[in-house]
């Protein structure tokens, strides 16, 4: 599998890589670490009465700094590539960051990874700054880091029903190993909780989808290995999740991009947006 992971050069841009490094694939992945360097972003000047050359100098200066700071972004990225023992390449390029990165990701098949946040608001290079635009318009998968790395052993894995949480269920069983190492050749499986929110119900109707789920989602992780429970909640989509997944000390959130329907008012497309900005572990959104 083809992964492509965004980096900044700040903590978040590292984590990034830590977590593939990390995260139990299936099978081998080749990385393609993308740093992008966006002139556009330049601070303004900061006086409002400088000459001309004034202003180029300071432009002039502002590069400089700029180009500074990738060169080190660039030289942390290959020692950590190299460090981790990555197969792939470390790559810089110029331009707009979101489309720089989204024309450099990976297809359907693949998965982008990207920081939650970046280095400084006000160079508005910062991966927090694109990370909603790379989930609403990536054609791959997009996990997008909030953390450190650490070994996942506890998946929140959201459904409604809908295509996209059947495209997240499956990534999950083709992509992920459904157990992890403890160290002297001992393994455990990674525990996967699927959570379903109801807005408006009636508990014998949580416990009948409680029952669905249990026959199908959960039998299927569990017939792959993993270890699997059915968990069923009234209330606010965003919110259940995220304290589902506090709940359960959870490691990983997974997640369709889309859900039912307006009708429905269990959007997974809205719902994902909430999750990414507000939960305190890292989400993967499938698409």
């Amino acid at each position: 599998m083809n992964l492509l992971v965004a980096t900044d050069g700040s903590k978040y841009g590292r984590w990034a890589l830590n977590w593939v490094a990390n995260l139990p694939f299936a099978k081998s992945v080749r990385v393609m670490v993308l740093h992008v360097l966006d002139f556009r972003t330049l601070r303004a000047p900061r006086g409002p009465f400088l000459s001309q050359a004034e202003d180029e100098r300071y432009r002039q200066k502002e590069i400089q700094r700029m180009e500074a700071r990738s060169a080190k972004a660039l030289k942390e990225a290959n020692q950590q590539f190299a460090s981790l023992k990555l197969k792939g390449m470390v790559r810089k390029e110029q331009g707009a960051v979101a489309p720089t990165i989204l024309q450099r990701a990976p297809k359907r098949g693949g998965l982008l990874v990207v920081g939650s946040q970046g280095l400084d608001a006000l160079d508005r290079f910062m991966l927090g700054s694109v990370s909603t635009e790379l989930i609403q318009h990536a054609t791959c998968p997009v996990l997008v880091v909030k953390n450190e790395a650490a070994l996942v052993r506890r998946i929140i894995l959201a459904t409604d029903g809908a295509p996209a949480s059947a495209k997240a269920l499956k990534f999950v069983l083709a992509k992920f190993q459904p157990d992890r190492s403890t160290g002297k050749d001992g393994r455990v499986p990674i525990h996967v909780i699927v959570i379903h929110v109801l807005p408006f119900s009636h508990y014998q109707e949580l416990e009948e989808v409680r029952k669905l789920l249990k026959r199908s989602v959960v039998r299927k992780l569990i017939q792959a290995g993993f270890t699997a429970e059915a968990v069923c909640q009234l209330g606010k989509p965003a919110g259940a999740i995220m304290k589902v997944a506090s709940k359960h000390r959870a490691d990983l959130i997974v997640m369709g991009a889309q859900g039912l329907g307006a009708i429905a008012r269990f959007l997974l497309g809205s719902v994902s947006k909430k999750v990414v900005q507000h939960s305190s572990c890292s989400v993967l959104v499938v698409r």
